[in-house]
């Protein structure tokens, strides 16, 4: 059967654990199959318990060892139409809707797609721009509307972010029920990137960007303060969301359309987020945003984008622990 091209024919084709196995492994090991312990070439494979062992040190493992999969009950044949799903549903997946459809509890279904959102997360340590690259800086609040909490949960959170006022002017006090979520989009390589941030302050937000962008870029922004003194190492313009939005190639609207998926997702799919998650949430709408197309503005198809979050399953890990925030050491 060649690649599968929808969820059907992806549940059809990851039926046998045999074929799931593969395509872990060929994904993992492009070069042939090695010890993850010892690196050493071509183990035997046992057919009984369905694991492979190494000829020199002799130790036994499974195409799971080292994975996202590592130390999980559920069979693979569960775990690919659940990547599928991710990577290619718009607006992403619930956990309800994979314990539905895949046969496992809510419970489980979370804990698979948190793992799995760990799997989309940007390693990536390349600065973004360039000189003469175009690049939009924007910020954004993620939170619930206050219209919508209960009557007590309204007036705690208007008595906090009165408190805060009092002490700071900064749009922490303004929006004191929202977590801030910072983003950076490279036009050249029709690139995002969003980082929660704990404020919005002018050293913070600075920081992140002195750490994302390359000197010499050209930078787009709002007229907001925090983003006074950029001039000094960038090319930077901005616009007055008072007079206009667009102003010629100035404008922040490739970042404005990115903010709109993100919430569309977490208001109509995942309805509630705690800000102790959010970075995974926005670690996935990210994935999807950047694998649209490939570097020369080819429409990824949904197989290719599912081959490229299946290559990466290697070297990550996360508990369950961890995701409860029961092991803060490890949480990013």
């Amino acid at each position: 059967m060649d690649k599968p091209k929808t969820l059907q024919q992806v549940i059809q084709h990851f039926s046998d654990e045999k074929v799931c196995i593969e395509a872990v492994a060929k994904m993992r090991w492009p070069d042939g199959v090695e010890c993850p312990a010892c690196s050493a070439k071509e183990p035997y494979w046992i057919k009984t318990q369905k694991r492979w062992k190494c000829r020199d040190c002799r130790r036994q493992f499974s195409v799971k060892l080292g994975t996202i999969f590592e130390d999980s009950p559920i069979p693979l044949q569960k775990w690919m139409p659940a990547l599928w799903m991710l990577v290619n549903c718009r607006n992403g997946v619930s956990s309800y809707e994979i314990a539905r459809d895949l046969g496992v509890s809510q419970k489980a279904g979370w804990f698979m797609l948190h793992r799995l959102r760990l799997v989309l997360q940007n390693g990536s340590i390349t600065k973004m721009g360039g000189p003469g690259n175009e690049v939009e800086m924007d910020e954004s609040f993620i939170g619930g509307s206050a219209r919508n909490m209960h009557k007590s949960r309204r007036l705690r959170m208007n008595q906090e972010r009165t408190q805060t006022a009092k002490v700071e002017t900064s749009a922490r006090a303004r929006y004191g029920n929202k977590t801030a979520v910072f983003g950076v989009l490279d036009r050249e390589q029709r690139k995002v990137r969003a980082t929660v941030v704990p404020m919005v302050k002018r050293a913070i937000l600075q920081a992140e960007i002195l750490k994302q962008v390359q000197l010499g870029s050209k930078v787009y922004t709002d007229e907001s303060p925090v983003y006074l003194g950029l001039a000094e190492k960038y090319a930077h313009e901005l616009v007055n969301h008072l007079q206009h939005y667009v102003d010629g190639r100035v404008h922040t609207n490739g970042l404005e359309n990115f903010w709109s998926l993100l919430k569309r997702g977490l208001n109509g799919t995942y309805v509630s987020v705690e800000p102790f998650h959010l970075f995974r949430y926005v670690d996935e709408q990210a994935f999807r945003y950047n694998n649209r197309k490939d570097a020369e503005g080819k429409k990824l198809t949904d197989a290719e984008r599912f081959d490229l979050a299946l290559s990466q399953v290697a070297g990550k890990r996360l508990t369950f622990a961890e995701v409860t925030g029961k092991d803060e050491a490890r949480l990013f």
